[in-house]
């Protein structure tokens, strides 16, 4: 991951190997709309699953990030207890406060402005923002990724709440999958070395092998403990060759 000395502030749009501001929008765009449409299938499940046009709506407008929403609904639907469902959706959504540490940086915001931006700070407008070379296309990319998603995705959640009842059964259309599926096609590229391949295999044998034994909602409780357990097993691993490696080096000043 690039250094923030990486990111200089620069006013031109090509200055110092910057993307043209115009690439950047079209990239941010491109993305915006691609996810924000997903906000329609967000929309039929929540409604499908028995909540209301109001709380439906809310559930975008306020907690605005599509896996931790589907995960609640997909919950409910199943029958999972109310604090079970909110529990998990609660975990899926601390990954964004690790993405806000990394944007606090790379955007250097007025702090009169971060708790607004704070909002936005979810897969899609990350990924887009670390793609950049510099602060001024990071900006960019950030604001027109959050502000294109947030309008579209509340836009086709109202559309999805008020079309469910003409849809019929959500089930039958699969649309309770969208919202899994644009979240691992974003996560897939971002795993980039067996550590993180190795966290989301576990991650995806828990949640799916757990699936049919534990209470709707707890699995995905349970899958978050795939990353201290990777983690856990790395650290043993470099601490046994850390003490072979000592070993060998005591056999061998004494065998001189």
């Amino acid at each position: 991951m690039r250094e923030q000395t990486a990111l200089p502030d620069v006013s031109g749009a090509d200055a110092d190997g910057g993307k043209p501001d115009a690439a950047v929008v079209r990239d941010a765009l491109g993305v915006g709309v691609a996810v924000g449409l997903s906000g329609f299938a967000f929309g039929v499940t929540s409604a499908g699953s028995g909540l209301t046009l109001a709380q439906t709506c809310a559930l975008s407008l306020l907690v605005f990030t599509g896996a931790s929403q589907f995960a609640l609904v997909g919950a409910l639907a199943a029958g999972g207890n109310p604090l079970t469902a909110a529990a998990g959706a609660f975990f899926l959504g601390v990954r964004n406060a690790f993405y806000g540490l990394r944007l606090s940086q790379l955007l250097a915001l007025p702090r009169a402005v971060r708790p607004f931006a704070a909002q936005w700070v979810i897969d899609e407008t990350t990924a887009v923002a670390l793609a950049q070379p510099t602060r001024r296309s990071v900006r960019i990319g950030f604001t027109v990724t959050g502000l294109t998603l947030y309008v579209l995705w509340n836009l086709t959640t109202l559309l999805g709440a008020l079309g469910a009842e003409a849809i019929g059964d959500t089930d039958t259309w699969g649309l309770d999958a969208a919202g899994p599926a644009v979240f691992l096609a974003l996560l897939a590229p971002m795993l980039k070395d067996s550590t993180e391949r190795t966290v989301a295999a576990l991650a995806v044998l828990l949640g799916l092998g757990l699936l049919p034994v534990l209470p709707a909602g707890v699995p995905v409780l349970v899958a978050a403990l795939a990353a201290p357990l990777v983690l856990w097993a790395r650290g043993r691993r470099a601490g046994g060759a850390g003490e072979d490696m000592g070993r060998g080096g005591a056999e061998g000043e004494d065998g001189r």
